[in-house]
């Protein structure tokens, strides 16, 4: 665990964090987020309770001063506070509360059930907030040719790499720039450490092969800080999420689907739908290749085609007959 973020962490809420991290096996950015979550979840009650300047604003408190005492008073009405302020204050939509919803009932869970340090769960009949299940967003098959096509620039052999291995892979945007040389043996076979650091192993299809090639033909080697990192950025570093991110941006904003609600993970979504519609991919082999654990998140790609399905059935002149 990188002590950096947690420097305000009082130690009631970084022994949990280890215990998450260590012994439950959850990824480093996953640690941050539950921090995150209850970080702002403590700067609430601290605000709340009157316990600092009113005019300090809220992102800005000290949550050091949290202890066992503290954590031991928090009710079950000021969690139901907590979670109508991040959706009215903080404009959270409903899957960050239920996010935020699970953070919380972890943290308190740890407290009674495991540690005993804690005789009361306010968390116990807490139910999450219903997550509105919407389609995923993704490009069509002409759309993701014409990306990989825009690429070009110094560092084109890069850019095309990563799109493609995005458009063939369905990766996540940390698990692109988490790979390692280290991770692709002699038959291209690529080990992928995704949520919750669990692996899964792919086999590159020809497209990523090519486009690797190409990429490590060029690939810096003199002066990188991270000899390992596949991806190396213009400062002969790893390259980074942001990195990335605008590097998508930029091709999208180049064939005129910037500022769209386009992303990094709307190209998993992409490569995930054109498998499912155009490749024939059956749905569990789809969910391995995600590396989701729960096949109820891949069946939404099931839902994408029953709504191509609805809107042709529509689209029949005698529909309104």
């Amino acid at each position: 665990m990188s002590y950096k973020i947690y420097k305000e962490a009082p130690p009631v809420i970084l022994e949990f964090l280890n215990y998450i991290e260590n012994i439950k096996g959850r990824s480093s950015l996953t640690t941050e987020e539950y921090y995150r979550d209850l970080r702002t979840f403590f700067r609430f009650i601290i605000k709340d309770r009157g316990l600092i300047d009113k005019d300090i604003p809220v992102d800005e408190i000290d949550i050091s001063c949290v202890d066992l005492e503290m954590v031991s008073s928090v009710t079950f009405s000021e969690i139901l506070l907590f979670l109508n302020y991040c959706k009215d204050e903080r404009n959270n939509a409903s899957a960050t509360r239920a996010r935020k919803t699970t953070t919380l009932k972890d943290f308190f869970n740890y407290l009674t059930v495991k540690t005993h340090k804690l005789s009361y769960n306010p968390t116990e009949q807490l139910e999450s907030p219903k997550a509105k299940k919407s389609l995923p967003k993704y490009l069509t098959l002409e759309d993701s040719l014409r990306l990989l096509e825009a690429v070009d620039g110094e560092f084109k052999e890069r850019d095309y790499c990563i799109l493609v291995f995005f458009l063939n892979c369905g990766l996540r945007l940390s698990e692109m720039v988490g790979i390692n040389l280290s991770d692709i043996n002699s038959e291209n076979v690529i080990k992928i450490r995704g949520k919750g650091n669990k692996e899964r192993l792919l086999t590159l299809n020809p497209a990523c092969v090519k486009a690797l090639n190409e990429y490590m033909n060029v690939r810096p080697v003199d002066g990188i800080t991270d000899k390992n990192a596949l991806f190396i950025s213009r400062k002969k570093c790893r390259i980074t999420n942001k990195g990335v991110y605008h590097m998508v941006n930029h091709y999208l904003e180049k064939i005129g689907l910037g500022n769209q609600g386009y992303s990094p993970h709307k190209l998993r979504h992409t490569a995930a739908t054109l498998m499912y519609q155009k490749g024939g991919v059956d749905i569990r082999t789809l969910q391995i290749i995600l590396g989701h654990s729960n096949l109820g998140t891949t069946q939404i790609y099931t839902h994408v085609a029953n709504e191509q399905v609805e809107k042709a059935l529509n689209a029949n002149p005698l529909a309104k007959v």
